[in-house]
């Protein structure tokens, strides 16, 4: 099987119930002011990594963090995935300045996480 390859792991964003309480807190952790800072969205970047706190992810079905993979063509990655068993759980949409992203499930119910910047 050919398939397109990843550029590894490069943001896990955090559901979060209390942005500005997970802001200090990752402002602690992280030992950076966040380069990202507006009501719906907190994103740190770190040592090559984007760490993202998500208000009210809950309510829109994170349960947890998500990793996701930074590729190619997002496209090409999701049918690649679902072709090998994978479900769509969030299909591939722009969240702003020509940034992808989309969601899939593995077989056990694993959030995985996909990223495509243009």
């Amino acid at each position: 099987m050919t398939s397109s390859p990843t550029q590894g792991i490069k943001t896990v964003l955090h559901p979060v119930s209390d942005l500005a309480t997970a802001k200090t807190i990752y402002t602690a952790l992280l030992g950076v002011e966040p380069q990202t800072d507006s009501p719906y969205y907190v994103g740190f970047d770190t040592e090559g990594q984007h760490i993202g706190l998500v208000p009210g992810g809950g309510s829109r079905g994170m349960a947890a963090p998500v990793a996701y993979w930074h590729v190619a063509d997002i496209e090409t990655k999701v049918a690649e995935v679902t072709a090998a068993g994978a479900a769509v759980k969030e299909p591939a949409h722009e969240v702003g300045a020509g940034r992808l992203v989309a969601t899939v499930t593995d077989s056990d119910g694993n959030v995985l996480g996909l990223v495509q910047d243009r």
